[in-house]
């Protein structure tokens, strides 16, 4: 796998607009950690889905990119408006994988952006899904990403198959993530319709996004990390040829009792990668979290919505 082109940013700025936990009284920050305050009665909304407001800066040269749109245009418009995030500022979006915690507010969020921002996905983030768990009656099946919809809403689908850069090559994403860990296991109940035939979801569309910071290293987010967080931090390294991790952030995917025996290998794994930050978010799990808490105590950092992460 030959690296891509990644051009080193000056500053990093990641906006949690929607995420699972909002807290108004979490408010000790740092230089790295930008902690809002809302005057009551007014608060950011929680829900289980995940968008970001990706800023990044180069000398003179400014890209302003959205990763994801969380289950609700509802949540996702009323925290950019609290926050005072000018949604038009945004160029692209970038869709980490095709479930509806991540692209339910696109439609509502096109319908307000220029027309023709591209929509960056990979293809089988359109795929008819289901959850199929051992025991119930039937799957259950899973609103599906509505292509129609959202080129009448104004976006420019842009479907890619491999890893590719956006923001002039200042943001990079790891397209399908090859699964080298032998304790990453994807999600077992999910499937998805290929070629006529449901399958176990192979979750090609899984992608995180990388950026570079100088002097720093990569900063690496995930959006639920199906194929791994540790598989997508590892191939951001293969991708970018910067082995040195600075942050890594999202959701790792590690909640419930099936993937309770996947949360001491993934932490023994990220405390190898000894990067300086870590922020679960979304999908990680109170109790994956509360083991990164007590095992890497000095590079944890608690999210809630409408905290900025400011890399530089």
């Amino acid at each position: 796998m030959n690296p891509l082109h990644l051009r080193p940013v000056d500053r990093f700025e990641v906006t949690i607009l929607v995420d699972n936990y909002t807290d108004l009284l979490l408010l000790q920050g740092t230089e790295v950690v930008r902690r809002p305050m809302f005057r009551p009665p007014y608060a950011p909304l929680a829900e289980h889905g995940l968008a970001c407001l990706l800023r990044v800066v180069s000398a003179d040269e400014e890209h302003v990119v959205l990763m994801d749109a969380g289950i609700s245009s509802m949540c996702l418009l009323h925290n950019a408006s609290l926050l005072n995030v000018d949604l038009k500022a945004v160029e692209a979006v970038v869709l980490s994988h095709g479930h509806f915690d991540h692209f339910g507010g696109l439609v509502d969020l096109f319908a307000g952006l220029a027309r023709g921002t591209p929509l960056v996905a990979h293809p089988d983030a359109f795929l008819e899904r289901r959850i199929n768990i051992p025991g119930a009656d039937r799957a259950i099946d899973l609103p599906r990403l509505d292509e129609a919809a959202l080129q009448r809403a104004g976006a420019a689908i842009d479907q890619r198959l491999e890893a590719s850069t956006v923001a002039a090559d200042l943001i990079l994403l790891t397209g399908p993530v090859e699964r080298l860990t032998d304790f990453e296991h994807g999600f077992p109940w999910a499937e998805a319709r290929i070629d006529g035939e449901g399958i176990p979801d192979p979750f090609r569309d899984d992608q995180g996004v990388v950026v570079h910071v100088k002097n720093r290293g990569l900063v690496v987010l995930g959006g639920c990390s199906h194929a791994g967080i540790i598989n997508t931090v590892k191939q951001a390294q293969r991708l970018s040829g910067v082995e040195h991790l600075h942050a890594v952030l999202g959701g790792f995917h590690l909640s419930g009792p099936m993937f309770e025996s996947v949360i001491p290998p993934t932490i023994e794994a990220m405390k190898g990668l000894a990067p300086e930050y870590v922020v679960p978010m979304h999908c990680t799990g109170g109790k994956a979290t509360d083991h990164f808490v007590a095992a890497m105590p000095e590079q944890f950092i608690r999210n809630a919505v409408g905290t900025s992460y400011v890399f530089a």
